[in-house]
């Protein structure tokens, strides 16, 4: 339970009594009643609507529900105030011992503060990165593995039991351009020199693969066709690749519970099986498609094939999943991995893309509607394109990759709790900058050294007063009154509640920005400290005022720790 859900259930019992007594028509639907933040923090702590959304059932006016409703709240040890605002709102002021009681909750619950049932273990599948098995992770790859992991991590922590997936796309022309590449890196290695033409990778990070290839076969290749070594190669090349993928993102943090291969449905029946399990829903048929407005997709052509009857599921047109020449389009492995998916019983299925998958939403959320019969929703959530910034400049540089920048660079220039962070600062369908120069800042302007350094802040003075035999141990934390106190307090309040919104609302950079408000709050009282000695963290001569505040920052760092576990970054316990 949430403050915010404690409150509501005492505004509830509050109406339940109301009615008892006759001031409220009985059978009333309080569902859609209400308690949240007010707009405007002056007006109060927490605000209700219930007097709003009653009136005209109830056939009263909502100023008279309201103050009727502030009469019994009022009785509450745990409300100071309830004043009617405006046509009929109520803002409720909370009493201190109420806000002295959150910190002592969150110091009992520790890890477990603002951790939630909610999910109700439901069984998510979250598919993010799923790159290309032919060159490194790049800085956009970047932001969609630190996404799809943080919310993997924030459903897991709200109640979900998580899969976290990878797609490995091993099935397409690219993975034939790929071993050419590697092919050519192997000629290499003997000695011969070779033209990498358009479409190829010439990056140099398949040397090493090249040359690798060079140890296990010797010369076997040399000057041999394409019928020869094509597999071969193919398969060796994509495990490289897949190899050098898996330590991109074991430097960010990243750990996959499961990598599913896109070959693995050719030739096993899987992509026939998902077909005939919509064929025998009546939504595949032979038709001709009209010409498709603007750019014209690879999959479109001017003739009778087979198509997936989509529209029937919300897509806004029927989408083609065999040529005419028999051979399956990019969809129809979708369909069959989604079909896999469905059958592996998830209960609902997450999947990060970029942005330049965003014509693939509608008919993908069509496949999963009609293969689980509605039963199993699909989120599909797009991460916009980031931008590096270095001296005011965009920043360009990989030779290793050729032509982008990887997350190994990135990771090696800033590190992976910073890059983690910052990848977060943004809603993931917003642009996102990433100013190489303002992420190694030490000011308020970067939102990672700022979350940090309150950290940092709070186990120093935590050392200092464990040299002076001082602890939080049995707080008495009626002595925490100051309103700049309290509203620190009111902050963390918030944690429980903010999870279960970001969590329903797939939004993990909800945490990042709750933690900085946060951040923000701490440094502020800090400040305070300055000019006002009575509220310095370490009160000389008072170890009972010392207790308390010991208690309040050490409240705070239990919700930065459990808030950057989230985002999947390291607190630190000092700046350097």
């Amino acid at each position: 339970m949430t403050l915010f859900a404690d409150i509501r259930a005492l505004v509830i019992a509050s109406l339940d009594t109301m009615t008892a007594e006759g001031v409220l028509p009985a059978g009333l639907d309080m569902s859609n009643v209400a308690v949240e933040p007010p707009r405007d923090a002056a007006h109060g702590d927490m605000a209700t609507n219930a007097a709003m959304v009653l009136a005209k059932p109830a056939g009263m006016k909502p100023r008279d529900i309201a103050g009727a409703l502030a009469g019994k709240l009022a009785d509450d040890p745990r409300i100071a105030s309830a004043e009617v605002a405006g046509p009929g709102f109520l803002n409720l002021r909370l009493s201190a011992s109420t806000w002295q009681g959150v910190i002592a909750g969150i110091l009992q619950a520790g890890e477990g503060y603002g951790r939630s049932d909610m999910g109700q273990g439901q069984k998510v599948n979250v598919e993010y990165v799923s790159a290309n098995p032919t060159g490194p992770l790049h800085v956009g790859h970047t932001r969609g593995a630190v996404f799809g992991d943080a919310l993997a991590s924030l459903l897991a922590f709200s109640g979900h039991e998580v899969t976290r997936e990878y797609y490995i796309n091993d099935g397409g022309a690219q993975v034939d351009v790929l071993a050419r590449s590697v092919y050519l890196r192997y000629l290499e290695a003997h000695g011969q020199e070779v033209a990498f033409e358009d479409g190829t990778y010439p990056g140099d990070y398949l040397i090493a693969v090249g040359e690798a290839l060079k140890d296990k076969v010797g010369d076997a290749y040399v000057g041999k066709g394409e019928q020869v070594w094509l597999e071969d190669v193919r398969n060796f090349a994509t495990e490289a690749m897949m190899d050098l993928i898996r330590t991109d993102l074991a430097s960010l943090g990243v750990k996959m519970d499961h990598f599913y291969s896109e070959k693995s449905l050719y030739g096993t029946g899987r992509i026939e099986a998902a077909i005939a399990d919509l064929d025998a829903k009546g939504l595949i048929y032979r038709g001709t498609l009209e010409p498709p407005k603007g750019k014209q997709p690879e999959d479109w052509e001017p003739r009778e094939q087979t198509l997936f009857r989509s529209t029937a599921h919300g897509d806004d047109v029927d989408r083609p999943i065999q040529k005419s020449d028999g051979a399956w389009t990019y969809f129809a492995p979708d369909i069959a991995y989604h079909y896999d998916k469905v059958s592996r019983g998830f209960d609902a299925l997450i999947d990060v893309f970029g942005a330049d998958h965003g014509g693939y939403v509608k008919r993908m959320k069509a496949a999963v509607s009609a293969l689980s019969d509605g039963r199993v929703p699909l989120d599909i959530k797009l991460t916009q394109l980031v931008k590096l910034w270095q001296n005011g400049e965009p920043f360009k540089m990989s030779k290793r990759a050729g032509t982008f920048v990887t997350l190994a660079d990135v990771v090696e220039m800033v590190g992976a709790d910073v890059t983690r962070f910052v990848m977060l600062t943004r809603k993931n369908d917003a642009p996102l900058d990433f100013d190489l120069d303002k992420v190694r800042e030490q000011s308020k302007d970067n939102p990672v050294f700022y979350v940090q350094y309150a950290h940092a802040r709070i186990c120093s003075v935590q050392r200092k007063a464990a040299e002076a035999g001082l602890t939080s141990e049995a707080a008495d934390l009626s002595q925490l009154t100051h309103e700049a106190e309290l509203a620190l307090a009111a902050k963390l309040a918030e944690w429980p509640r903010l999870i279960e919104i970001a969590a329903r609302a797939h939004e993990p950079h909800r945490v990042a920005f709750y933690l900085y408000d946060l951040a923000s709050e701490f440094h502020a009282l800090w400040n305070k400290g300055n000019a006002e000695t009575s509220l310095r963290f370490l009160q000389e001569g008072d170890p009972a005022a010392t207790a308390a505040k010991l208690a309040l920052i050490g409240a705070v760092q239990v919700v930065i720790s459990n808030g950057l576990a989230i985002l999947g970054v390291t607190p630190v316990e000092e700046m350097r």
